[in-house]
């Protein structure tokens, strides 16, 4: 699929809401797991453990006994919705306690998942996460900007050539003014915006998360040691099947 197949969808985000279709119904529940603490590494613990993946970037203990996985998207409210819930328990219990590495894989359901992503990463695996939380705090304002963008401009970014079409479709979301305020200089962010092979590289990950996991119905989705788990978009979902993983 070519990158810019994408932009087709990037003035239709108003249908956003509808990124995970799994049933959210029937929450199971479990006993509080109690988490034996790994050595953390010398002068820190294991939530400032940072990595690049093959796939995306993972947080934590890379020999961690369960290692969880997120597919999810930067445009997607249910993914904003476990980043705001679940997130922070996750960190501090979970991915602090040297048990668990959480690896979130971008998945791209829009146009604007695109630079939203290339700009999380622009600056490191280090500021990912922290970039990644400032996206989905602010969805809704650089979202809202798109939509309510004139269709001719939407029409002349999808006619630009590709390594320009990400870079204008990010300053229509005013992502660029966003990251430079974050640490990310606008010359940076036009560099990663602009690099053909990292948005090939990513489009070929979201595209492997259909032929790896054929259950995959949607965003969030969550993996836990190489197994899909069913109907699992919530913290309150996850955690029981956390908590069971490392019992």
């Amino acid at each position: 699929m070519k990158p810019y197949a994408f932009l087709a969808c990037a003035t239709a985000l108003v249908a956003l809401a509808g990124c995970n279709k799994n049933d959210q119904s029937n929450v199971t529940s479990s006993e509080p797991v109690k988490l034996q603490q790994v050595a953390p590494p010398p002068g820190g613990d294991w939530t400032q453990v940072v990595n690049a993946t093959s796939a995306g970037y993972m947080m934590g203990n890379p020999n961690a006994k369960v290692k969880l996985v997120e597919i999810g998207a930067l445009t997607c409210p249910h993914c904003r919705e476990f980043e705001e819930k679940g997130a922070p328990v996750l960190v501090d219990k979970y991915v602090k306690s040297g048990q668990v590495s959480w690896e979130f894989r971008p998945y791209l359901l829009h146009g604007l998942d695109l630079p939203a992503v290339l700009i999380a990463g622009c600056n490191g695996a280090q500021s990912f996460f922290p970039l990644m939380k400032a996206l989905y705090d602010d969805q809704e304002k650089w979202i809202a900007k798109v939509q309510g963008a004139p269709e001719a401009e939407a029409e002349r970014v999808q006619n630009l050539p590709i390594n320009q079409q990400f870079v204008a479709l990010a300053r229509m979301a005013g992502l660029q003014d966003w990251a430079a305020a974050r640490g990310v200089a606008q010359a940076k962010s036009t560099q990663c915006l602009s690099n053909e092979k990292e948005i090939n590289r990513l489009v070929q990950v979201s595209s492997d998360v259909t032929n790896q996991f054929p259950s995959f119905e949607g965003t969030p989705s969550f993996i836990i040691n190489g197994t899909m788990l069913d109907k699992t978009a919530t913290w309150e979902k996850l955690q029981p099947q956390l908590d069971a993983a490392l019992k």
